[in-house]
């Protein structure tokens, strides 16, 4: 059997069904969570009064996610919400989100509400490897500098073993790099990495 994987879900909402999308997308988490394999799930709008609505679920396995995926009671589901889910994007990853595996990507055009062709859906194409390795050491490298320049003057840090220097600065660094540098650069480097 495979790994657990998680799918993520962008999906752009008509803002005057807002009421309706709400329930919809509660029914469609109480559907999968008669599913076997189903492991959780959450959903948030990016505002109070955001059309853009952002979701995870994960299964046990590739096997029980196709069973889930495939089942008649999800495809009635989504045929509840053609109405007022304008686009939809999905990512799949069974990593640490794109760190360390390459995720699949794909788009489901959504209907529109006059049922006259679909709308607009972007596909997300993950970058290269050795764009995401360059993204990372452009932000990592300085930073380390920047933590070696403020650690050198603390007292006795020279004397200690490198292996409790090194221990100190990552315990340091990596919820820096996760939470606060790489989502900067990132965004500054955006078109570049979509190229």
């Amino acid at each position: 059997m495979s790994e657990p994987i998680t799918v993520s879900i962008r999906r752009e909402v008509d803002p005057a069904r807002i009421a309706e999308a709400t329930v919809w997308v509660q029914t469609g988490v109480n559907l999968a969570n008669r599913y076997p394999g189903f492991l959780g799930s959450g959903w948030v709008r990016a505002g109070e009064d955001s059309h853009v609505w952002h979701m995870l679920y994960r299964f046990a396995n590739e096997e029980t996610l196709a069973a889930w995926e495939t089942s008649p009671e999800r495809e009635w589901w989504l045929s509840m919400g053609e109405g007022f889910v304008r686009s939809e994007r999905t990512q799949r990853r069974t990593g640490i989100e794109g760190w360390f595996d390459e995720p699949s990507t794909g788009s489901i055009p959504m209907p529109n509400a006059d049922r006259t062709g679909t709308t607009g859906v972007t596909v997300v194409h993950t970058p290269p490897r050795w764009k995401q390795a360059v993204s990372i050491w452009l932000g990592f490298f300085p930073l380390s500098v920047a933590f070696a320049y403020a650690a050198s003057p603390v007292p006795g840090w020279d004397v200690l073993p490198l292996w409790l220097r090194t221990l100190a600065s990552t315990v340091v660094l990596t919820p820096i790099m996760t939470y606060w540098v790489l989502p900067r650069v990132t965004r500054m480097l955006r078109s570049w990495l979509t190229r």
